[in-house]
């Protein structure tokens, strides 16, 4: 990932002084879509929940509030999740 530290962890505070990554864990980035460009953290998922990929809620997806952008791992290249689209 190209400086990690300059980037906002999914689902932290839009206040939040300090939106980073946290030393110790381990973090996906998020490629595409409403959350493109954010890290999601992935420690302590197991490598079936990795790849099972997650639906995460978004406000600036194609449903709105309470809507969902779907990521998975690239084939891979674990380190990177691709969006494949938004959910209601």
């Amino acid at each position: 990932m190209d400086n990690p530290t300059s980037r906002r962890v999914y689902g932290t505070d839009h206040d939040d002084p300090n939106p980073g990554p946290r030393p110790g864990c381990t973090y996906a980035e998020l490629v595409g879509g409403p959350l493109d460009g954010q890290l999601l953290d992935v420690t302590g998922w197991t490598e079936e929940d990795r790849l099972e990929g997650a639906y995460l809620i978004t406000e600036a997806g194609q449903y709105g509030e309470g809507g969902r952008a779907d990521y998975a791992q690239r084939p891979g290249d674990p380190d990177r999740w691709d969006w494949h689209g938004d959910i209601p």
